[in-house]
């Protein structure tokens, strides 16, 4: 993109190469969920380095740092986070991962390096009135580092009126950004069940309670939560993933385990999938005349957009890559995400922004992924104007 309306921040972009070389340094050294040591002791070095307030220890490599200029207390927080996948990564550029199993699958190398792009730039320049809270998460993949960072007392440390996210989308092109008011993520749940029935040799069925008969029936009822129970105008997903039972050819098993997971939108669905599955485990025990234990696990609760907030979002993005740019009201993604958690606490906006590499790099949480470095400056960019936006100085 040429330096017009639709570019990078002049000073942001005149220190791109440096946000490369620590992009490439954190993707070539991935760490998982809550032992980002190394990359949690780049960020605060860098954040100190500039000038800005380090504070450590939330969630254990949680990283914060605070920015103030002028006389403002108004405080807005924005959030990257930090983990990586358990990935071999397929790559064989020079920066691929030194760590066999682990690789930056999903970007959040390039969100880290954003964030510290910003940092770097409003250190510089200040020109915002009040406090921002720059928040560097663990553990995002799974683990709801998220969720432990609010519930060790992330906003009462670090209050804010409003908390902002953002995430690089393969399928949406470079330059580009989506987002929606409302609903953005799906809530995401895990289930296990296990199916308890009396083994008995293959020849003589009638002399135990076949678990993986009584399972299949299961599986099959599960589909029904999805086209039969939720209202066809919601969104829901059921996905069985696994199913394990026996291991001998002439062998009933007594027991078979079954596991998956569930998506939807809005907390009424996500109720309505976890009766409908406690009602169809405990009908199936009695049709089959086995027992049925169903262990269900509240993961991730819907990541949904403050209406106000993703207004002042689509407002500086538009600003800064122009409407044509800006995929207002995208379709939102059955995929879940923790910053969920943050916009339960306070208000704000999670947005998109296009990684154009769909195709030629691979999608998310694949082995061929790599961020695109060409749109670090960009990145950046959003996150400075918003914070200009956001804590704009009285005239």
């Amino acid at each position: 993109m040429g330096r017009d309306a639709m570019s990078a921040i002049d000073r942001i972009a005149a220190f791109e190469a440096d946000l490369v070389g620590i992009r490439r340094d954190i993707h070539a050294h991935p760490e998982t969920a809550f032992e980002e040591r190394r990359t949690a002791d780049l960020v605060a070095a860098r954040l100190a380095a500039w000038g800005i307030e380090v504070h450590r220890g939330l969630a254990g490599t949680g990283v914060v740092g605070t920015l103030r200029a002028g006389s403002g207390t108004r405080a807005i927080g924005l959030r990257a986070d930090m983990d990586a996948l358990r990935v071999t990564e397929q790559n064989e550029f020079s920066h691929r991962s030194r760590h066999d199993g682990k690789m930056h699958a999903c970007g959040h190398d390039g969100h880290t390096t954003m964030l510290l792009g910003a940092a770097r730039y409003l250190a510089e320049t200040r020109a915002f009135d009040g406090v921002v809270h720059f928040i560097f998460q663990p553990a995002e993949e799974v683990e709801g580092g998220g969720r432990v960072m609010v519930e060790e007392g992330l906003f009462e440390r670090f209050p804010v009126e409003a908390v902002f996210g953002m995430h690089n989308w393969p399928a949406l092109p470079a330059g580009q950004f989506g987002l929606r008011a409302g609903p953005m993520m799906a809530g995401s749940n895990t289930f296990e069940i296990t199916v308890s029935g009396r083994g008995a040799h293959a020849a003589m069925p009638h002399q135990g309670v076949d678990s993986l008969v009584a399972g299949s029936a299961l599986v099959q009822a599960l589909q029904t939560l999805a086209s039969r129970n939720a209202d066809p105008l919601e969104s829901a997903v059921v996905s069985v993933t696994q199913f394990h039972g026996g291991d001998a050819w002439n062998v009933i098993p007594a027991e078979a385990v079954i596991r998956g997971t569930t998506r939807a939108f809005t907390p009424g669905i996500q109720d309505l999938l976890e009766d409908g599955m406690r009602r169809i485990c405990e009908g199936t025990a009695a049709t089959y005349g086995c027992r049925i234990a169903l262990r269900y696990l509240r993961n991730y609760p819907p990541l949904v957009n403050s209406p106000a907030e993703a207004r002042v979002a689509r407002g500086v993005l538009e600003g800064l890559v122009g409407a044509e740019n800006v995929q207002w009201d995208c379709a939102p993604t059955m995929a879940a995400e923790d910053f969920a958690f943050m916009l339960q606490a306070r208000p704000g906006c999670y947005v998109f922004i296009g990684n154009g590499r769909g195709a030629e790099g691979g999608g998310l949480h694949n082995p061929r992924y790599d961020f695109n470095d060409s749109i670090l400056a960009l990145g950046a960019s959003y996150w400075a104007r918003l914070v200009e936006r956001c804590l704009a100085a009285a005239s």
